[in-house]
């Protein structure tokens, strides 16, 4: 990269890993990119799973998980660093709030206005420790969060993960220069909607490829 160049900013982007990454954590692997800076880079792998559903994690941390749409839902292998800790990669609260909201006023006629009540300042956060990521995503480190789910409420869309991915400064850059990674804009329906065995084939399919078409020798950065 030339002097002149600005650097690249993956950031809400996914990492498609090429034929020729044959690391096991990174195979086949999609990469959310939570973060990247000149600092370095910090993401979730979305499409390895791992044995646990989030009924097994919720027990595992004493809470009864109430969501039956989460329930067998699989934890994913987020990562080779910090195995032993959660991340919780879901959409705003703010998203959250006026999808139900939304959804409330299609199931509900009008009613007469009701006393004005205090309400959450969505744009300080809701949990103790939430990273919002440029795109519309937050991903969350704090038991605050889990707790919600149990109850009920937190997040419509989420994806829990054990461990993260990470690459020191410069290091991330090198391994797209080598052809180790794909790059795309990343389309969060492949996160929360999507079978995970399918998401590294429509993970592809952002770029109009197929998995057949690559080589180990071509990238896209």
């Amino acid at each position: 990269m030339s002097t002149d160049s600005p650097p690249i900013n993956l950031t809400h982007h996914f990492l498609i890993a090429m034929p020729g990454l044959n690391d096991e954590n990174f195979n086949r692997s999609v990469v959310y990119l939570c973060e990247h800076s000149e600092r370095g880079a910090l993401g979730l792998v979305i499409n390895k799973p791992s044995d646990l559903d989030m009924l097994g994690l919720f027990q595992k941390v004493d809470l009864r998980l109430t969501r039956d749409d989460l329930a067998h839902q699989p934890v994913l292998q987020g990562g080779p660093v910090h195995t032993e800790r959660g991340f919780v990669l879901h959409e705003t609260m703010r998203a959250a709030a006026d999808g139900a909201d939304s959804r409330a006023t299609e199931a509900t006629p009008a009613e007469p206005e009701q006393p004005e009540q205090e309400s959450i300042d969505l744009d300080q956060g809701v949990y103790a420790s939430t990273l919002t990521i440029p795109g519309g995503l937050e991903m969350t480190t704090s038991r605050d969060v889990l707790e919600a789910l149990s109850n009920g409420a937190g997040p419509r869309k989420v994806l829990i993960s054990l461990g993260y991915s990470a690459w020191g400064q410069g290091q991330l850059e090198s391994e797209i220069a080598e052809n180790s990674w794909l790059t795309v804009g990343a389309d969060p329906q492949i996160i929360f909607d999507t079978p995970i065995e399918q998401r590294y084939e429509r993970a592809l399919s952002l770029l109009g490829l197929q998995a057949w078409m690559l080589s180990p020798d071509a990238g896209h950065a």
